[in-house]
């Protein structure tokens, strides 16, 4: 059984709230209402102490958005927060130097009995 990916605003309620807040400063009222709808397909996943950034879509990594993407530079009171927007939605979340919104640790799996 397959399940969505989580909300971001179940695990990063702060950071949907500034993006939100951010989105609408910027007149981008249509990305404000997908902000509060995001799901987290996972960390960026380069392992920088400075990178909170996060996948928002499923777009696969490492490849190229192509010519309908665009790039949404906001301006937070610290840090700095850019998204990378494809058709109308939000793919990607860079998020550097903003240790508060770095994903919180899943609760460990169980010790498997090896036996």
């Amino acid at each position: 059984m397959e399940h969505d990916p989580p909300l971001v605003r179940d695990v990063l309620p702060a950071l949907t709230a500034e993006l939100v807040r951010l989105l609408e400063a910027e007149g981008e009222r249509d990305l404000a209402i997908c902000a509060y709808d995001l799901r987290m397909h996972g960390a960026c996943g380069c392992a920088d102490d400075f990178c909170q950034s996060i996948r928002t879509g499923t777009h696969v990594p490492g490849t190229l958005f192509g010519p309908d993407a665009r790039g949404v530079h906001l301006l937070p009171d610290r840090g700095m927060i850019n998204l990378d927007v494809l058709h109308g939605r939000i793919e990607y979340v860079e998020i550097i130097d903003r240790p508060d919104l770095r994903i919180p640790p899943s609760p460990a799996a169980p010790a498997r009995d090896e036996g």
